[in-house]
């Protein structure tokens, strides 16, 4: 009941079936005939650095990291003040909210 069926392949799934052999085509004598030629796609261009040229691209890499590091430190201190703003704003709430519990 539990035991597995497998299929029975007479012939494998790669292989031939050698019962139809496929006849071979007739010779037929076919003229060349002159086709227009391809359209011929120019190369493409390389891209060759000079030392000045390279230069150039270093010091634009190094412009890009310096601004987008300015960037990040500055978002840094923007959140890093509202922190303290809002730190320094809790403890004078909570010093107002004392005041007036004991009725002053």
């Amino acid at each position: 009941m539990l035991q597995p069926r497998i299929p029975v392949n007479p012939l494998p799934t790669g292989a031939p079936n050698p019962l139809n052999h496929p006849a071979p085509a007739p010779a037929v004598d076919v003229e060349p005939t002159t086709h227009a030629p391809a359209p011929v796609v120019p190369a493409r261009t390389t891209v060759q650095l000079t030392p000045g040229s390279a230069l150039a691209l270093a010091a634009g890499g190094g412009a890009v990291v310096l601004v987008v590091g300015t960037v990040l430190v500055s978002m840094l201190l923007a959140v890093a003040i509202t922190g303290v703003s809002v730190a320094v704003i809790a403890v004078v709430l909570r010093l107002l909210v004392r005041d007036m519990q004991k009725g002053r």
